[in-house]
């Protein structure tokens, strides 16, 4: 079966540690252009993880009075995500070693920092991480004038590049990524505008935990090819597969605090769960049984009981809106509970999608959280 894929990427699911705030996804192609490095980073270690839930209080239960008439394809099958910045991302600051000597970063001494996103050199559009070599080789040594995107503000430095004594080149001595692909779950496909969510959480970058901008972004079909269950302390992972030959079925275009989000195929809608179901909003969504729908075992998902516990009452977007424990016998005795790779999955409460699978705890592998599906239905701008 392996060898129908012309190029086929593992992709390990870990942590973002948001307590400790370390950020846990992991590099797992790079190549190196003098001091820029052009890496596929794994966004897919991405469902966050945390120690313990004290400050998540008990919340009342909401009476509601009216429901959505919002109409969605439940999602749960996993996807092969890809998507190229806008720009290049500053991952990291480097000193120049020059003729007996090691100075400082001249990057860092024009002011750009770690995290901006390198959009522009002497008026050329940096469209790829190798861009920058490029021009500023070309300047001679002349100062290079650098235009970034600064959490959504465009920056200008004017900075003066040094020649390395390791391979005779000019360098701003910085290191910078460019594109990052993983595998994540579909959440819902809405036929009438034609888009789609996933994830439920931000794909950011493994070294600056900075969310990355989107310049170019699609997606492809996924199978799970194997799961590692996860035990108290060790949070257990699926494992995905996806082909660079296989047919595009969805172009991304936001990447956002709620997730994934773009316009998709009817390819997106799986074959078991072909009927659309309506969206449960905050104020419906209660303490009690629940299912998610996901995939650990190939590619089509499957319905799995669980429990929402805990409840919080939010005004604005954030991934952990729901305390939820998996229930299920068949799905614990798989995975443990909820495990990285299961992000985006669907939480379905009396027939209603009312929010996403986002987080796992380390210690506690049967309990996570999930994202309230009115702040991934905002992002397609579809209201209740």
């Amino acid at each position: 079966m392996m060898k129908k894929y012309s190029k086929i990427l593992y992709l390990l699911f870990t942590a973002l540690f948001v307590v400790i705030s370390i950020d846990c996804s992991n590099v797992f192609t790079s190549r190196n252009h003098s001091e820029v490095i052009s890496s596929v980073n794994s966004f897919s270690k991405m469902l966050s993880s945390k120690t313990d839930i004290l400050e998540v209080g008990n919340v009342a239960k909401t009476n509601y009075t009216k429901t959505s008439d919002i109409m969605v394809y439940p999602g749960g099958k996993p996807l092969g995500i890809k998507i190229n910045t806008k720009g290049a991302l500053v991952i990291a600051l480097s000193d120049i070693e020059i003729e007996g000597d090691k100075v400082q970063s001249p990057a860092a001494l024009a002011g750009i920092a770690v995290g901006d996103s390198i959009i522009e050199i002497n008026g050329h559009e940096i469209k790829r991480a190798e861009d920058i070599a490029t021009y500023v080789g070309r300047e001679n040594g002349q100062e290079i004038v650098v235009k970034v995107l600064r959490k959504g503000e465009k920056l200008t430095f004017h900075v003066d590049p040094l020649i390395s004594k390791n391979d005779d080149k000019f360098k701003l001595g910085l290191w910078v990524r460019d594109s990052v692909a993983g595998v994540g779950t579909l959440t819902f496909y809405h036929e009438e505008s034609g888009k789609f969510g996933a994830l439920g959480h931000p794909i950011t970058d493994v070294d600056t935990a900075t969310i990355m901008s989107v310049g170019k972004g699609e997606i492809v079909d996924s199978n799970i090819v194997s799961v590692r269950r996860g035990t108290k302390g060790n949070p257990g992972e699926l494992r995905g597969i996806f082909s660079e030959n296989n047919q595009i079925i969805g172009s991304i275009d936001k990447n956002t605090t709620a997730g994934v989000f773009g316009t998709g195929t009817k390819s997106l809608i799986c074959e078991n769960y072909a009927t659309p179901i309506k969206v449960g909003f905050k104020e419906e969504v209660k303490v009690g049984k629940a299912q998610i729908l996901t995939t650990i075992d190939g590619s089509e998902p499957k319905l799995y009981d669980i429990v929402i516990e805990k409840l919080l009452n939010q005004t604005e977007p954030d991934g952990k809106s729901m305390v939820i424990r998996i229930t299920d016998p068949i799905c614990l005795e798989k995975t443990g509970g909820i495990i990285q790779g299961m992000s985006g999955s669907p939480i379905i409460q009396d027939g209603k999608l009312v929010g996403a699978v986002t987080h796992v705890l380390v210690n506690k592998p049967d309990t996570g959280y999930g994202i309230y599906m009115d702040w991934m239905m905002n992002e397609i701008n579809i209201k209740k």
